[in-house]
């Protein structure tokens, strides 16, 4: 398997989004609603696995609180978090479970740039040998952190819902029907998770991501 098309620019995301409306006149009427779509690029490396760890299962407002004070103590490299106690990263908002995420993640020195270059079946496998990193937050690393134009994560509650409501559902897709529907978005998968992600924010009001 190869690396395949990395979004760079807001142009590639763009074309994707051009793609996808062409597909599916659902997909159109959505992104006339959202406008154009944000890159969301982020930096590679060990800070955003740690920041992807504090999004799980919080609000986003919560986890841009806590990744706020996690910031203002510098503990976002791997060092500062294996030297931590575990008051200081309780009070910088982390459980007793994430704690020990970050602590798994900070011993499991993954080789980033060596994650550049494989397939995304390999980073998702790599990545989730670690204590903590499920499959949502591997997929969610290489579409923002790596710019892999093709992965969806079907398992984020608000890509459900949005899907629900675009495409006039009964009831929220399950993580396997969903990504059942998101394989004929290829290969545009991640520009799809943006414009639903954008769409969960025009219909409810909330973020849907960080």
């Amino acid at each position: 398997m190869t690396v395949g098309r990395i979004i760079e620019t807001p142009a590639c995301v763009a074309e994707g989004a051009a793609w996808l409306s062409a597909q599916d006149p659902r997909f159109a009427d959505a992104l006339a609603l959202t406008g154009p779509l944000p890159v969301r690029r982020k930096p590679d490396g060990f800070a955003q696995l740690l920041s992807a760890i504090v999004s799980q299962q919080v609000s986003v407002a919560s986890a841009n609180a806590i990744w706020n004070r996690l910031r203002a103590a510098k503990l976002t490299g791997p060092r500062k978090i294996l030297w931590a106690s575990d008051e200081d990263l309780r009070a910088a908002g982390l459980s007793r479970q994430k704690i020990r995420y970050a602590r798994a993640l900070a011993e499991a020195r993954i080789d980033f740039k060596f994650l550049r270059g494989v397939s995304t079946e390999d980073v998702i496998a790599e990545l989730t040998q670690v204590s903590g990193i499920g499959i949502w937050t591997a997929e969610i690393y290489a579409m923002f952190s790596l710019g892999r134009a093709d992965v969806f994560a079907p398992g984020d509650l608000a890509l459900q819902e949005s899907a629900r409501l675009l495409f006039d559902l009964p009831e929220r897709p399950k993580e396997r029907a969903l990504r059942d529907m998101a394989a004929a978005w290829s290969p545009w998968r991640s520009v799809a998770a943006r414009l639903l992600w954008a769409y969960y924010h025009v219909a409810k009001d909330r973020e849907g991501i960080r």
